[in-house]
C-alpha cells in the first residue's frame, strides 16, 4: 500500500449478512458505534403475536452505506463476521465500492425530504418509466436538482428519479408543477 496515501472519509457500500429479523442489524449497530450510516428504509406491516404493526425495514436487506475512513472501517469489518465490503467487479483485487460524497449527500437529502420515497433496484428502472428531463427550481434542498421525471399515468404529482448509479434509485416528490423547469 502506498505510504503517501492520505486517508479520507468516503461512503463505502457494505453488506449486512445478518438475518432479516435480527434485533440489531448492522446499520443500527454501526450508528450506535458512532458511524454515519445510511440505509434506504421502507415501511412494512408485519404481524407479531397476532397483532399487526408498522415497522421500518431496509429496502434491500443487505445494503448499507457507511461514511468513514477505510482504516477505521477495516477494524470493524475484521471483528464482525456478518459485515462485508461490496467490491467493484472487474477492478483490482478487493477494491471496495464507494459512492462519491456529492452523489451520496444528494441522494440522502432527496429521500429525506419525502415522507414516502419509492425505491427501485437498477433492474427495475426501465426506459419507459422516464419522462422529461427537468431541473427543480424552488427554495429549499431540492433546488437545482436535475434529473428525469418518473412517468406515472394519471398522477398529478411530479416525482424526480434520483440515482446512485448501479446500486439504487428513488422517486421523490417534487411538489407543485411550477417547481419544475424543462431542460432541452
Amino acid at each position: 500500500m502506498d505510504e503517501t496515501c492520505v486517508s479520507e472519509h468516503q461512503w463505502f457500500v457494505m453488506r449486512d449478512l445478518k438475518r432479516p429479523n435480527a434485533k440489531l442489524p448492522a446499520y443500527k449497530e454501526l450508528a450506535k458505534a458512532g458511524f454515519r450510516v445510511f440505509t434506504p428504509l421502507i415501511t412494512k406491516v408485519v404481524e407479531y403475536a397476532g397483532k399487526r404493526k408498522r415497522v421500518e425495514v431496509p429496502f434491500v436487506q443487505d445494503l448499507l452505506f457507511v461514511f468513514s475512513e477505510k482504516e477505521t472501517l477495516d477494524k470493524v469489518v475484521a471483528r464482525t463476521d456478518t459485515l462485508q465490503y461490496r467490491f467493484v467487479k472487474g477492478a483490482a483485487y478487493c477494491s471496495p465500492m464507494v459512492v462519491s460524497v456529492r452523489d451520496m449527500e444528494r441522494f440522502i437529502a432527496a429521500v429525506s425530504l419525502t415522507k414516502t420515497p419509492q425505491f427501485y433496484s437498477p433492474d427495475e428502472i426501465s426506459p419507459n418509466m422516464f419522462g422529461a428531463t427537468v431541473r427543480v427550481i424552488c427554495e429549499g434542498p431540492l433546488n437545482g436538482f436535475e434529473g428525469v421525471l418518473l412517468k406515472v399515468k394519471g398522477s398529478g404529482k411530479k416525482k424526480l428519479i434520483v440515482k446512485l448509479p448501479g446500486l439504487l434509485a428513488a422517486a421523490v416528490e417534487v411538489g407543485r408543477t411550477d417547481y419544475v423547469e424543462l431542460i432541452d
